[in-house]
């Protein structure tokens, strides 16, 4: 049974609140230069030292949330507890603490708040 648009939207927007301060907080620890933008319609952007960005952001129409990384792009499902990658079953806040260790080039533990 899916969703409907308003949860979607309000989860989403909790997540993407929460990975917006755990990234913050994991960057200010790892002295890490990680620049957050969250933009209109639910993007939030990371910019990196060396210039690449991660951008994570909800897709209404599939309920999901994407992730493109350096390393590729990531598609996220809420299975009513979490949010899995559609297709490993990876956890999303596990699966960014590794984007963004790789990407930042220092290891950081990215968890909800």
């Amino acid at each position: 049974m899916g969703m409907t648009e308003s949860e979607f939207e309000r989860i989403a927007t909790e997540t993407l609140a929460g990975i917006e301060a755990s990234v913050e907080a994991a960057a200010e620890s790892a002295e890490l230069d990680i620049e957050l933008q969250m933009k209109p319609g639910g993007v939030l952007e990371l910019e990196f030292e060396d210039g690449s960005k991660m951008i994570v952001n909800r897709q209404g129409a599939a309920r999901e949330i994407w992730v493109a990384a350096k390393s590729g792009g990531y598609h996220f499902r809420y299975d009513g507890n979490r949010w899995v990658d559609t297709r490993d079953g990876g956890e999303l806040f596990a699966a960014l603490s590794r984007m963004v260790s790789a990407q930042g080039g220092a290891a950081v533990i990215l968890a909800p708040r």
